[in-house]
């Protein structure tokens, strides 16, 4: 923080749906040094506005409000407002509010188990270019970032271990060409197409040419015909 920050307090909103819960915290952070409350919102909408409005320097975010979450007032102030920070203040500590809100762009994150303290060691963190996360928001990030990677699936690979060429082959079964057709195509000799289709019908188990069209369908080779 620069000399200046430090003599200057914190110009702060507040947004938080419930009346009661947003005028204790008013009334907590009026008590504490280093903040100065500018503004109060009941939901998301208005606190981007406020924010356009005021020009604060840190938003303490509720999530779970009506008409625009937290979450999403926080990307639109991040977007719109890039020189104010926001400290998400929740009753919610579960992943699935903590990095949605983290991914929107909060640099803080407390639950209203916080302290006055706590809090305004996240504001003076936040704006000094640090996170502002309690610890129990900062032992959930680093389990979830020292969790194991999931292992990636197992590549697909052709059915019944034919080869590109027998595919190919196959294919332009699948598309009516007879035997010489498919040699001019493919530019090799019929003898050659006859072993590849021997083969491809000794690892699929199919005995015929009207069975490997089918198989063809089946496997997602050549989309059904139409009609």
């Amino acid at each position: 923080m620069t000399e200046e920050s430090e003599t200057k307090p914190a110009r702060v909103v507040v947004a938080d749906d419930q009346t009661v819960v947003r005028e204790g915290i008013v009334m907590l952070l009026g008590l504490l040094p280093g903040i100065e409350v500018v503004g109060a919102a009941g939901d998301g909408d208005e606190a981007v506005r406020l924010v356009g409005k005021l020009n604060p320097d840190v938003v303490l975010m509720d999530l779970r409000m009506p008409r625009c979450d937290g979450v999403e007032a926080t990307r639109r102030i991040r977007a719109e407002h890039p020189g104010t920070q926001v400290v998400v203040l929740t009753t919610f500590g579960d992943d699935e509010s903590l990095f949605p809100a983290l991914r929107a762009g909060a640099r803080g994150y407390l639950t209203k188990d916080a302290g006055g303290d706590e809090i305004v060691r996240a504001v003076q963190s936040v704006l000094s270019g640090d996170a502002g996360l309690s610890p129990g928001v900062q032992r959930r990030l680093l389990e979830h970032l020292s969790a194991p990677e999931p292992e990636p699936p197992a590549p697909v690979g052709p059915p019944d271990g034919l080869t590109a060429r027998e595919i190919e082959v196959l294919v332009l079964i699948a598309g009516g060409l007879s035997n010489q057709e498919i040699a001019r195509q493919l530019q090799v000799s019929t003898a050659t197409v006859k072993t590849h289709i021997n083969n491809m019908f000794t690892k699929t188990g199919l005995n015929d040419r009207a069975q490997a069209v089918l198989y063809a369908f089946r496997k997602g080779l050549v989309p059904p015909p139409v009609g």
